[in-house]
């Protein structure tokens, strides 16, 4: 194996050399080596180490003859008598790989190790593959246990010894995530500094027993923060390797979050119900010994630092309002608020576009009570409408009582993680993918008679929608250019090898794309029972990352509802998504036998194609529909 087809160099081993040998079922091993050595360098606290779930990654610089900086997530330790270990961190096993799952551990915490020894099974977004050992030692620890989902490569999997007796001396804190952390969090450093900054955690180490300080996991590839939505085990409780320690809402789903060490729960750094913590911000933090636990949880300093971020974000905004303002321009809403309170209107923040004066902001004022009041005329040169009308209707409108009480009008929905992710998708989308819009009408009579002989003959039971998503995945198959997404980095089409079709799914909390992978393979009854199993565990919020990241196309249906056609938005990186309407009766002319034109009664149905223009151009989008028309004409070629 050619060393360029690792994704991320991932070895730093100053003592040994390099060696890749080529195997059978293309294993790459990663391994960084940290020795007693370095636990010279100053300016390093032990006690700032912290450890979470294996969820940050290390990209860990420096091949053999290319000296490291140890600015990558090295740790350091400060003890002479730390033992020499190897982190093992997650290979890249394919060129396009960015992370992997732990299918099976081969071998157990305390196990001997030969060269050549299969450490793990790893599930790549390939195949699963052997994942070898190019040292002999002992396995310390296990980092990322059997079933671990999405490790980013480079996060460190487990650790080796070269004694067995120093497996018991391997600190507690090795191969937590702190590090990327504290990497992240003075991004203004010079380039030139080798030593991480200390955790940001607010806590006074010096007064504080060893503890492990946990961070919001990123769960998902998209999550960039999270919201606590339910906190398993308390403070004091008992904390065992595999116990779920709370629950994440992600921007996908809600998920458990479990513990990699044993220990005690001594304070919960972010209460449940606690919203929008950013990934790496401190969660909890854990002691080894129970008798620790009084220790941590009345330290002064050991405070809420998701408590005390939020706070000075709202001073921050609190200040940001109470400074001096002005408006240029008024609404004529908030003009009539503001004559009817008998206001001071230079004493409003504006908060509108060119300093325009809204509603909201009067509102705003009113109910906090900083809008003073004051019969100064409103210095504006835009002339009124009519004030009679408008004052009773607005005032009625907005429950205002006539002596100045005021009822609130609205109600702030609080939305959820995944909502607030589909935002920013979907603006993100429609402003850098340029879309293409494509729509025809297919008749729906072959599809419905297919459909219904199959309840009648065999008794199985399938909807338009199953059909749909199979005629669709076949016709992908049979025009392989539409089965494709844009690499921006490499600036060309790629094609995929596998049609995985995402369907979209709505619940409580927002819209779910649960993914039927190779679809074009399946029975259409085969696709029924996968839709109906995904889009349960979708609306009780208990999809896998695996069932719902990875699609290669789209599939928006909303024909069970009175919408004859609309446009979709492309979901990134795909680059096609397909709009079904619902199917209606139409009067079309037809050749009878005789030769002669007569008019018949059809159904069709409307499918309008949002692709990505950088993707599909109008051959591929004609081809496409081409194969979608027959499809839907003849549907015995889907048993083909």
């Amino acid at each position: 194996m050619a060393l360029s087809r690792l994704r991320h160099p991932l070895i730093f081993r100053a003592p040994s050399l390099l060696r890749l040998l080529p195997t059978a079922h293309s294993s790459f091993r990663a391994f960084n080596h940290v020795s007693g050595a370095l636990n010279q360098i100053p300016d390093v606290d032990a006690t700032s180490l912290s450890s979470v779930r294996p969820v940050h990654f290390r990209l860990l610089s420096g091949v053999h003859g290319i000296p490291s900086k140890l600015q990558n997530g090295v740790r350091h330790f400060s003890s002479a008598e730390t033992p020499s270990y190897m982190e093992v961190g997650m290979p890249a096993l394919s060129p396009t790989m960015t992370q992997g799952n732990i299918a099976k551990w081969r071998k157990k915490e305390g196990d001997k190790i030969e060269v050549g020894d299969i450490l793990c099974d790893i599930e790549t977004d390939k195949a699963t593959l052997e994942f070898e050992s190019l040292e002999e030692g002992y396995l310390a620890k296990i980092l990322a246990p059997e079933g671990t989902k999405d490790v980013p490569v480079g996060q460190t999997i487990a650790i080796t010894v070269e004694e067995a007796d120093d497996i018991q001396k391997v600190p507690a804190t090795v191969g937590g995530a702190s590090e990327v952390k504290n990497q992240a969090s003075s991004p203004t450093d010079a380039p030139g500094d080798s030593v991480p900054e200390a955790s940001p955690v607010n806590i006074s180490s010096s007064e504080l027993p060893p503890h492990l300080v946990l961070d919001m996991p990123a769960l998902s590839p998209t999550m960039n923060q999270g919201s606590i939505a339910k906190w398993r085990k308390k403070e004091g409780d008992k904390i065992e390797v595999g116990d779920i320690l709370c629950e994440i809402e992600t921007d996908k789903a809600t998920l458990e979050y479990e513990s990699l060490e044993e220990g005690f729960l001594a304070k919960i750094l972010a209460p449940e119900g606690s919203k929008d913590v950013a990934v790496g911000q401190p969660i909890a933090i854990t002691v080894e010994d129970e008798n620790d636990i009084e220790a941590v949880r009345t330290s002064s300093s050991g405070s809420n630092v998701v408590k005390e971020e939020k706070s000075a974000h709202h001073d921050a905004t609190a200040e940001v309002r109470t400074q001096p303002t002005g408006f240029n321009r008024i609404s004529p809403a908030a003009k009539v608020l503001i004559t009817e309170h008998g206001l001071d209107a230079s004493s409003i923040p504006a908060s509108g576009p060119r300093g325009t004066l809204l509603k909201g902001d009067v509102l705003a004022a009113l109910k906090s009570g900083k809008g003073s009041t004051n019969n100064s005329p409103i210095k504006m040169t835009t002339p009124s409408p009519p004030q009679v009308n408008q004052k009773a209707s607005a005032t009625e409108s907005l429950g205002l009582k006539a002596d100045g009480q005021q009822k609130d009008a609205y109600e702030d929905l609080p939305n959820s993680q995944i909502r607030k992710v589909i935002a920013a998708r979907l603006l993100e989308s429609k402003q850098s993918t340029p879309h293409l819009y494509l729509s025809a009408d297919v008749i729906l009579d072959s599809l419905l008679s297919f459909r219904k002989e199959l309840k009648e003959k065999y008794d199985v039971k399938v909807s338009v929608n199953d059909i749909v998503i199979k005629v669709i995945a076949t016709a992908l198959r049979n025009v392989p250019e539409a089965n494709a997404y844009w690499d921006d980095g490499k600036g060309e089409v790629v094609l995929c090898d596998s049609v995985d079709i995402s369907v979209a799914v709505a619940t409580e909390k927002g819209l779910m794309t649960p993914i039927i992978r190779n679809a074009d393979q399946k029975s259409i009854s085969s696709i029924s029972a996968e839709i109906k199993e995904l889009a349960g565990k979708a609306r009780a919020g208990k999809l896998k990352p695996n069932e719902y990241q990875g699609g290669t196309f789209s599939i928006s249906n909303l024909g069970m509802f009175p919408v004859d056609r609309f446009c979709a938005i492309i979901n990134p990186p795909q680059a096609g998504i397909i709009a079904v309407g619902r199917g209606n009766k139409v009067v079309e002319p037809a050749v009878g036998a005789d030769g002669i034109e007569i008019p018949a009664v059809v159904n069709k149905m409307s499918l309008t194609l949002s692709a990505d223009h950088r993707v599909f151009d109008g051959k591929v989008g004609g081809a496409f529909f081409s194969a979608l028309t027959s499809n839907f004409n003849d549907i015995n070629r889907l048993l083909m």
